[in-house]
């Protein structure tokens, strides 16, 4: 029983150091997947709380399974890690039975698995984190007191640390479709096997008091007034087989609501999209955000600057000839640049480098 309960703290640890690391690199998406439950739960109020309340789930992730593998305070990381897998195991039975959420983003975008998988994922880890807590006499500790809670400290400043990093600079690792060296002409194309779901409209009637349904395509030809409607149903006859476009929805268009997505991802040369999900309202934020300095220097380079956001409606008078704002979704937005606003170097519809507004001036390297 020793060997078991110190391989499942090692494994259980492990899995919750590397689902929190995988999380600490972009706590935007789970803010992003917060905000989904709070939406569905009609919590709205809680959304202003999502990046920090993601940031704190990120950090005790991460702590729970560094101090369940040095095995310090056995009660408490123990009794810690079974609470929090009993509350993730709660989220992801919700996703799977109410269909009302597509996925729990339990690792983050990089390892996105189907809800069937993460909820089976947790009830074997709350198996595994009873069985440690039950046993958890039987832990060793791996290093002297003093040091494990060194590290457990570490482990805690660093991931703090890290995601106030990344929320500045752009995650390290970007694991979506919009990454650099992808061709988003080429990420909106759906897979050459991709099979939609087909449906069949099934209209629903009542004739002396009771109801009749007719298919589309065998409505009766003496159907008068005696038929009183009551509904068109969708009913689904064929299910599709989930595949699809890894982008979806990325539309520019115009102020005056033109497309003109091809057109743009069509052009030749050396351009920038500066994605912007929303603007600042104090001069002294949009002045360090969108940085006049670099669209000053990229006018003067001869190039074609577009600002592309969710709020084209808000969006100020630059002064600068070579912009051009195009509007677009929000949660596009959101998933394509992690921090407000990221500036995109495109060669077609090739990202060949992404920039969050903290490191705009390394776009002049890829311009020369």
């Amino acid at each position: 029983m020793k060997i078991l309960v110190n391989t499942l703290r090692w494994l259980v640890g492990l899995l919750f150091i590397f689902s929190g690391l995988v999380k600490v690199n972009d706590p935007s998406g789970l803010s992003y997947k917060m905000q989904e439950f709070f939406d569905v739960w009609s919590v709205h109020w809680m959304n202003p709380f999502s990046m920090s309340l993601a940031i704190f789930m990120n950090i005790c992730e991460v702590v729970a399974g560094v101090g369940l593998i040095l095995g310090v305070s056995k009660k408490f990381y123990s009794g810690f890690l079974l609470l929090l897998i009993i509350f993730f195991t709660f989220l992801t039975s919700y996703v799977l039975f109410s269909g009302k959420i597509t996925a729990c983003g339990c690792l983050g975008d990089c390892i996105p698995l189907t809800p069937i998988q993460t909820f089976g994922k947790d009830v074997i880890l709350t198996i595994m984190a009873l069985i440690i807590y039950l046993k958890r006499d039987l832990m060793e500790p791996f290093l002297p007191k003093f040091t494990s809670n060194g590290l457990i400290v570490f482990s805690l400043i660093a991931s703090f640390l890290t995601q106030m990093y990344v929320l500045d600079k752009l995650p390290f690792i970007d694991c979506l479709p919009y990454k650099t060296g992808s061709n988003i002409l080429k990420q909106m194309e759906k897979p050459a096997n991709a099979t939609d779901d087909e449906f069949a409209y099934v209209f629903e009637y009542k004739k002396d008091g009771k109801k009749v349904e007719y298919a589309e395509a065998n409505l009766p030809e003496n159907l008068d007034s005696t038929y009183e409607f009551v509904a068109r149903n969708e009913k689904l006859i064929k299910k599709g087989n989930g595949l699809k476009a890894k982008i979806v929805d990325f539309t520019l268009k115009t102020v005056s609501g033109n497309d003109t997505t091809q057109a743009i991802l069509h052009k030749t040369g050396k351009y920038i999209l500066l994605l912007a999900k929303e603007f600042p309202d104090h001069d002294a934020t949009f002045d360090k955000r969108f940085n006049n300095k670099y669209l000053d220097q990229l006018e003067k380079e001869n190039i074609p600057v577009f600002i592309v956001t969710a709020e084209a409606n808000r969006a100020p008078a630059f002064k600068q000839k070579n912009i051009c704002i195009l509007s677009c979704d929000g949660t596009v937005i959101k998933t394509a640049a992690r921090v407000n606003p990221t500036y995109f170097v495109m060669n077609g519809a090739d990202i060949i480098a992404k920039y969050s507004y903290s490191n705009a001036d390394k776009i002049f390297s890829f311009l020369k």
